[in-house]
């Protein structure tokens, strides 16, 4: 229900959208190139590379299950 709190004529959502648009404008692409980049050097020295290792094989078990459901079910559809 905060999305719909009216503040000023305007919801807290209208009022973030138009804070990124105008951020956008007026910093640009790299601004967001640098934030991402600096997010990323922070969470590799704050996790180390087990966690990259392992949110990686999380994700191809979950990409391969889903492949493997999909082979499972064309089979079964012939």
């Amino acid at each position: 229900m905060a999305e719909k709190e009216k503040k000023g004529g305007m919801t807290v959502r209208e009022a973030g959208q138009k804070g990124g648009e105008e951020t956008s404008k007026s910093h640009g692409k790299e601004f967001y190139e640098e934030i991402g980049h600096k997010g990323g050097e922070k969470t590799a020295k704050t996790h180390g590379h087990e966690f990259y290792e392992e949110i990686g094989h999380k994700g191809g078990e979950k990409g391969g299950q889903k492949v493997k459901e999909l082979i499972e079910k064309g089979k079964e559809s012939k």
